[in-house]
């Protein structure tokens, strides 16, 4: 007789590696994502481990938020839209005319019920992956850079150094991806938020204060 197939917790207990549950996790976010995406989504959640494991954080909550960041990016927008409202997400209009940010805003709210992960640090991390916010916690720095620096990413400007700070310097590291992110985005004509603009000048003060 084959053993039952192993199903996730009603709640993942985040703070004991299970390697049960990693392999579920990858299995069904492998039936939503393009292969591209969820190679991604690999290679951040095991540069999030290792970044927290230099940065004396726990690894197996940087694998999770790392596996589970970009869950909500098969949808398009109008699916997100109706998701956000069973959710109880809202949007801001610089959101929906720039739908590639709504998953991580998105996905934080679908994991607990779809995932089974409650853990707020591993869904504040989640939700910020892709903007950033002021003083975030060392997870919600971790699995932002590593998204931007995961080993599948194309080189950048500037790549060579911020992911030596991946490893040394986490504000610094921070603050660096969103100058870059912010000159190329003014660069190629795009609109840039006024509070992402807040957010890169608040780790730049972090940064120089020190």
């Amino acid at each position: 007789m084959k053993d039952k197939k192993f199903q996730l917790p009603d709640r993942i207990d985040t703070s004991i590696y299970d390697k049960k549950v990693i392999v579920a996790l990858k299995e069904k976010l492998s039936k939503i994502l393009k292969e591209s995406r969820y190679e991604h989504s690999i290679g951040v959640a095991y540069t999030a481990a290792s970044m927290a494991m230099a940065f004396g954080y726990e690894p197996y909550k940087a694998v999770l938020a790392g596996i589970l960041h970009d869950c909500a990016k098969p949808y398009d927008l109008e699916e997100s839209l109706q998701y956000g409202k069973k959710y109880g997400v809202s949007f801001t209009p610089y959101e929906i005319q720039h739908p590639a940010l709504i998953h991580a805003k998105l996905g934080a709210a679908m994991v607990p019920d779809l995932y089974h992960v409650y853990d707020q640090e591993i869904l504040d991390a989640i939700r910020t992956h892709t903007t950033g916010e002021k003083a975030m916690t060392d997870l919600q720095k971790i699995i932002y850079a590593a998204d931007y620096l995961e080993p599948g990413r194309k080189p950048l400007p500037n790549f060579k150094r911020i992911r030596q700070l991946a490893f040394s310097d986490l504000d610094a590291c921070v603050y660096e991806i969103m100058r870059d992110v912010n000159e190329y985005l003014l660069q190629t004509g795009q609109e840039v938020e006024q509070e992402t603009l807040e957010v890169m000048e608040y780790y730049r003060k972090v940064v120089e204060s020190r």
